[in-house]
């Protein structure tokens, strides 16, 4: 019997069509469970980055809350994605959790340098620190953050996701927009993120469970192509078992490249 012909990935020439400064994605790629819904049933893992990145123009990797990648991977993630694809990453629970922002200089030391190929090939998006539910408001700590060297960079893109309620403060805000830090815009079931701007980029995580109707992803391009006239928006819907947050976030660039014409 013969065999079926092997898959072979092709990265995509260039991004997925979008409103310009709009960037649209996942939290991750590599999973299994979104065929045949997003990946084809003949379509290897292997190919999963390549495949993903001709649909939509951004990830978040949550890679990066765990372990920091190697030079060789990081770069085999740059290599399968096409001129203007952009990375976000996840701050280490080291950071975030473990340390909880207190003398966290040298840990934000080695998150930096470890990205360092992603800026240097332009593919780098916001790094987001996700604090824990139970880190309450401490913009003190969250100033002497911002004294790390490593973070004296115009160029790298800082959110914050705040999921303790008492940090929705105009003394948080002063501290992130004193950085040009961006409060990252967050809807959960169980939390929604005031809609303050405080940097001259936006990162929005739409977590709802079950993904949103046709009504709101039109909503949402709208809103957020009209926001991209001001700065690059970053907006990352959830990754579940169902590939039903990478279709709406394919779904919204359709309909936001339609509304832009």
């Amino acid at each position: 019997m013969p065999r079926a012909p092997k898959f072979t990935a092709v990265v995509a020439a260039s991004l997925a069509p979008s409103p310009h400064n709009l960037f649209a994605g996942t939290s991750g790629w590599a999973y299994p469970t979104w065929k045949p819904g997003f990946y084809a049933a003949d379509v290897p893992s292997r190919a999963f980055l390549p495949v993903y990145a001709s649909r939509l123009t951004s990830v978040e990797v949550n890679y990066t809350f765990r372990t920091l990648p190697t030079e060789t991977q990081l770069q085999g993630w740059l290599d399968s994605t096409p001129p203007g694809f952009r990375f976000s990453f996840k701050a280490p629970q080291r950071i975030t959790h473990f340390q909880r922002l207190r003398n966290s200089h040298e840990a934000v030391a080695e998150f930096v340098a470890s990205l360092a190929p992603a800026q240097q090939a332009n593919k780098l998006g916001p790094l987001l620190f996700q604090l824990p539910p139970n880190f309450a408001a401490d913009p003190t700590r969250l100033a002497d953050l911002f004294a790390a060297p490593a973070l004296r960079n115009d160029k790298l893109q800082l959110a914050f996701e705040f999921r303790h309620e008492s940090w929705f403060t105009e003394a948080t805000y002063a501290v992130l927009r004193k950085h040009n830090a961006a409060l990252c815009i967050a809807e959960s079931d169980d939390l929604i993120t005031p809609e303050v701007h405080t940097a001259n980029f936006f990162c929005y995580r739409l977590r709802r469970n079950g993904g949103y109707t046709p009504a709101e992803l039109k909503a949402f391009a709208a809103r957020f192509t009209k926001l991209a006239k001001r700065g690059e928006v970053f907006t990352y819907f959830k990754h579940e078992d169902e590939p039903t947050g990478a279709l709406n976030a394919e779904t919204m660039l359709q309909l936001a490249i339609g509304g832009a014409r």
